[in-house]
């Protein structure tokens, strides 16, 4: 009979989950910021969801994501290690992130 070492094929969990936020009741009056790593029709796609949330939500205003710089490829680094000071400094309440494939 031969020996095999078993596997199991996921690594060893190296971080402990973080409790969520605590998520709005309502979007209603809140300052909501677009994030987007530049790869996919941001630039048309939040100009709609903007018209359209602002459509259905009162008093919503938003950050766009030229403010914060993409989160993907060079800088991105810098961007997201920034980004909580950063969306803090904005008054942001909530954040919409596009990615593309």
């Amino acid at each position: 009979m031969n020996d095999y070492a078993v596997v199991w094929p996921r690594s060893p969990r190296t971080a402990e989950p973080v409790a969520l936020a605590p998520r709005p009741t309502s979007l209603e009056g809140r300052r909501i910021a677009f994030l987007w790593d530049y790869m996919f029709r941001g630039e048309e796609i939040f100009p709609i969801l903007e018209r359209e949330l602002q459509a259905r939500i009162p008093g919503l205003s938003f950050v766009s994501y030229e403010a914060f710089g993409t989160t993907h490829g060079a800088g991105e680094h810098e961007v997201l290690e920034g980004l909580g000071r950063r969306l803090g400094e904005l008054g942001v309440d909530a954040v919409i992130s596009g990615m593309g494939c």
